[in-house]
């Protein structure tokens, strides 16, 4: 397991994986919602192989990070985290929940960011009508009113499969370390408590200035909604496109490591020689 690290941020330690060459090309590893960092053990090892200086953070409230005490954005605890590491002009990586952090921190503090690239979400809401998403969240929704959590959580790992396949055909291995990950961060939690959570302000119209390049690379058995908000961000930036991994969900990093990393290093090396 990869040794963890702390920040103390100005509202408590916050975990980060600080893995490869100190003088390495530094990539930020975001992760989704309700894991951690660890969701990026099977591609930091040949990330660091390659030579690039692996960040890996826990988003405050989810791993081993704190829980907010106050008003916060991820943004920002990005940010203070990179100042403190003494990092700029980083390629940030982010997979739903931390694609959005990582459009986020492309808007807000364009001179830490060299490029950016998202997996399974981008801009706004998504938009879970489909049948079979407005099921999953449905049982969410139920399952969370009624204090259900492993109904909850049920729910919450029914996205890894996607509406064309059942979780019985996804690796039981992932299903089990994004179980463990979910976990770990829920039961930080109490239903009641208050949501601190601050969110970037116009950030549909903003992300028309960010002017480094953006990847989406994406699961093509990932939710339909949820792939709209990355086609939303494509076609909103300047330099924009998008990768579909066949046969993979929303989970990309972790359901195809070695295609992901394949198509990573490839934009790196575009980054790297512009």
């Amino acid at each position: 397991m990869t040794e963890i690290a702390y920040f103390e941020s100005q509202d408590g330690p916050l975990a980060y994986i600080d893995a490869g060459p100190r003088d390495g090309r530094a990539l930020v590893l975001l992760h989704s919602v309700f894991v951690d960092g660890t969701q990026f053990d099977n591609l930091i090892p040949g990330l660091v192989a390659a030579g690039y200086r692996v960040i890996a953070p826990d988003a405050r409230g989810h791993g081993r990070s704190a829980n907010a005490s106050r008003p916060f954005r991820q943004a920002d605890d990005l940010a203070d985290l990179l100042r403190h590491l003494g990092l700029d002009q980083v390629v940030l990586v982010g997979v739903s929940m931390g694609a959005l952090i990582g459009v986020d921190a492309a808007v807000e503090y364009p001179e830490l960011v060299r490029a950016l690239v998202v997996s399974g979400r981008g801009l706004c809401e998504p938009d879970l009508s489909d049948a079979w998403s407005a099921r999953v969240a449905a049982r969410q929704g139920a399952a969370m009113a009624s204090g259900d959590l492993a109904g909850y959580l049920d729910g919450f790992l029914e996205w890894i499969a996607g509406p064309e396949r059942g979780l019985d055909e996804v690796d039981p291995a992932i299903v089990a370390q994004v179980r463990e990950m979910a976990l770990r961060t829920l039961m930080k939690h109490t239903p009641d408590e208050p949501d601190h959570r601050v969110p970037v302000e116009e950030l549909a119209t903003r992300a028309k200035e960010i002017a480094v390049p953006v990847l989406a690379v994406n699961g093509a058995l990932d939710a339909p909604g949820l792939l709209a908000t990355a086609d939303d961000l494509i076609r909103t930036v300047p330099n924009g496109r998008t990768v579909l991994l066949e046969g993979v969900g929303h989970y990309t990093t972790m359901e195809a490591p070695a295609e992901f990393a394949r198509v990573l290093e490839g934009f790196l090396g575009e980054v790297y020689s512009a």
